[in-house]
């Protein structure tokens, strides 16, 4: 299928401006960029209330923002951790994204802004999520939230970290979670996948980048074999929650997330995997997108037929 009309023109306009490349950028240079490119975007929807906490973990307080659609009912909830390549995105970044997900799923969303690489590398991004995650079933009564139905989600690198989450949760006896989201999730470090060659420049994010994000997070290339890095190297992925897996037709990352479902497939896992033709890396953020509303659509399906 060709591009879908509405990226085809939201890619032209973006060709259009003068902008670094992530790979030529410094970490901070390229944190601004991606806050300024979220101005640009549609105007979040309303929920019926957000606060921000502290989460403790180790040597840090890591800030939390709980978006919730109900006030007045104990809600599941999604701890949801942001994409941008472990270097860049934030909670902010993410804000129009986990108030579509709140109100879609009728489910509280913990955002969790983690700490970033270079200046923390692997593996703090996701000891930082699982301390979260981790958290939030501690602190489930204060937030409105039903301990015995916290799930996990992410996107991109955020994908990446929800099924790193959810592997730790299994290694480690605990907490108990119902559902894992992976939105176009890293899985794997190999960069010549057949998406990786056939969509590695002029979609977005490109496979240049890629190498560059996975250059500050985990330097070591031996590192990045380890699952809690590459979670589709994970030698069993047997008891792990139900997944949806969402991927992008013009994304690098498409056949690894697409592996991914495959394996936890075979694992015995109760996946669903959807393949977004004509969409590329980042769709589902880009809220006004028509693609994107189908995927939250989806989403809320798959959400509900696990939590209940």
């Amino acid at each position: 299928m060709p591009l879908d009309p509405q990226v085809q023109d939201m890619l032209e306009r973006l060709a259009g401006i003068d902008q670094k490349p992530v790979e030529e950028s410094t970490p901070e240079e390229a944190r601004q960029s991606m806050r300024l490119r979220t101005i640009g975007l549609a105007r979040p929807p309303e929920v019926a209330s957000i606060t921000d906490h502290d989460v403790p973990v180790v040597d840090a307080d890591l800030r939390a923002r709980v978006y919730r659609p109900s006030v007045d009912t104990l809600l599941p909830a999604i701890v949801y951790f942001h994409g941008g390549g472990w270097v860049v995105g934030d909670i902010g970044t993410h804000d129009g994204l986990c108030r579509s997900l709140a109100n879609a799923c009728g489910a509280t969303v913990v955002s969790v802004d983690y700490r970033l690489a270079p200046e923390k590398r692997y593996p703090i991004a996701a000891e930082d999520c699982f301390n979260a995650t981790a958290w939030v079933v501690e602190t489930a009564a204060s937030l409105g939230v039903d301990p015995s139905r916290v799930s996990v989600g992410g996107d991109s690198a955020g994908g990446n970290l929800a099924a790193v989450v959810a592997l730790m949760a299994r290694e480690r006896g605990g907490p108990s979670l119902v559902f894992q989201l992976l939105i176009y999730p890293v899985t794997n470090d190999d960069l010549s996948t057949a998406s990786y060659l056939e969509n590695s420049e002029g979609f977005g994010l490109t496979r240049a980048a890629m190498a560059w994000f996975w250059d500050h997070y985990v330097p070591g290339i031996s590192t990045r074999a380890e699952p809690f890095a590459s979670p589709l190297r994970a030698p069993d992925l047997g008891g792990l929650p139900p997944a949806f897996v969402l991927t992008a037709q013009y994304d690098v990352l498409r056949d690894e997330g697409e592996a991914y479902a495959e394996r936890l497939r075979q694992a015995g896992v109760d996946v669903a995997l959807t393949r977004y033709d004509g969409m590329i890396h980042g769709f589902v953020r880009l809220t006004a997108l028509d693609g994107a509303r189908r995927s939250f659509e989806d989403i809320a399906r798959e959400f509900r037929r696990h939590v209940r």
